[in-house]
């Protein structure tokens, strides 16, 4: 069957539906925020004043299940206002809660669990981060050593996570935990959800070569863990992970935030000249470079509208998720070094204060007037590109992402 590219009129008048509730409750604070973002992590006061309102409005969480706080939308109206979301600059949300953990909620966990957990991702209140790679298990997550003793009815924790963004923010935290030693390292892996205030533990922030300390290594002494916040089965949490991985590796879609960062660097370009006094825009490299990644999110937008056709039917994403990590994470680093291109010497100085970034920036004093040199989108252009370079490697390399496409779809 061909693959039906248009909106049909009910989802233009979804479209047009979703655009005025952004006129109306999409600030100029808000915008602001989004559009000087310097990572795929927004500021994280607007993060959630953000949050609020659409949660407000019952749009926080469009993939939940209905029963649970999601909006019943199909997959073609959460495409849509994916795609809304982003051209209208709007802040993004933090994916580890709703994007994420959720998800293995509503699948593995207990009526109790969902009862208690949901409501809270929804309002804000639960803000949650992720602890699974390890200094000694990153793309192979399996190998991880944090260990998990029984005792009654705790578990005592003891270990270390690393890359766990935004720690210093969380009150929650989903761990995967070893539970057992014997048989494959895949098995014996609990899937255990973790109070961020229990004794024990204590957070180290790691400073990115941006400046910032979205990231942090975690480390448990002796954390007491009650029992009941098992998801799934004890000693089978690397299915709960597996399942987990499809939506942080192909749960959103890429091309609509792709689109809108290439229409900016297209129009900037029209103000920026090369050596010899052409404008960017009418530069052949530059142009050239231009539209073949405007070619290329094309391309990845069909592939998303046919991943989007197989979950309206019912299918899951599978492999098509590493697939999309790969080409999402890799055309974005490549649109980032168009941008970095674009400010030219105007990129130069470490200028964090002219964005909003995720986290707190370290070891700078920001000046007393405010003054940003040049366009504060070449200011932090630097910044993105930074940032940028984390994404091939975080959610699983894309080596690792590769080797699942070889072996599922090559039978290599």
């Amino acid at each position: 069957m061909p693959l039906n590219l248009d909106w049909s009129p009910e989802e233009k008048a979804f479209q047009a539906e979703v655009r005025n509730f952004l006129r109306d409750k999409l600030t100029d604070d808000l915008r602001r925020a989004g559009h000087l973002r310097t990572s795929v992590y927004t500021d994280h006061e607007a993060s959630m004043k953000w949050q609020a309102i659409l949660h407000e409005r019952g749009w926080a969480a469009p993939a939940w299940p209905v029963e649970h706080g999601g909006t019943g939308w199909n997959v073609a109206q959460r495409y849509i206002f994916s795609r809304e979301l982003s051209a209208a600059g709007a802040p993004a949300l933090s994916p580890m809660g709703i994007s994420m953990v959720a998800h293995a909620i509503v699948a593995f966990g207990t009526e109790e669990q969902k009862a208690h957990f949901l409501p809270r991702i929804l309002s804000g209140e639960d803000f949650w981060c992720q602890g699974y790679s390890e200094p000694g298990a990153g793309s192979d997550l399996a190998s991880l050593q944090m260990s998990a003793v029984r005792e009654g009815d705790h578990y005592v924790c003891n270990g270390s996570k690393i890359w766990t963004t935004h720690a210093t923010e969380a009150n929650w935290i989903f761990c995967l935990v070893r539970t057992s030693n014997a048989g494959k390292k895949q098995q014996g892996i609990t899937f255990l959800l973790i109070p961020m205030d229990l004794p024990g533990i204590e957070i180290r922030p790691i400073v990115m070569s941006s400046g910032e300390r979205v990231q942090n290594q975690v480390f448990f002494d002796n954390v007491r863990a009650p029992c009941e916040n098992i998801l799934g089965e004890e000693d089978k949490g690397w299915t709960v992970a597996k399942y987990l991985l499809e939506f942080e590796r192909g749960g959103a879609a890429y091309a609509p935030d792709l689109q809108g960062r290439l229409d900016e660097i297209e129009r900037r370009a029209a103000g920026h000249r090369n050596d010899d006094g052409v404008a960017l825009i009418d530069d052949p490299d530059f142009s050239a470079r231009l539209a073949d990644l405007r070619i290329r999110t094309d391309v990845l937008e069909v592939l998303e509208f046919k991943v989007m056709a197989r979950l309206s039917g019912g299918q899951s994403v599978g492999s098509a998720a590493s697939m999309l990590k790969v080409l999402g994470t890799e055309l974005s680093q490549a649109v980032s070094t168009l941008a970095l291109d674009l400010a030219g010497p105007l990129g130069l100085p470490y200028q964090p204060h002219a964005g909003m970034p995720g986290a707190p920036v370290e070891f700078f004093t920001p000046p007393a007037d405010g003054h940003v040199t040049g366009d504060p989108a070449d200011a932090i252009a630097p910044l993105l590109y930074l940032n940028d370079r984390a994404g091939s490697i975080y959610a699983g390399s894309n080596e690792i992402q590769r080797n699942i496409l070889a072996k599922a779809e090559l039978g290599l």
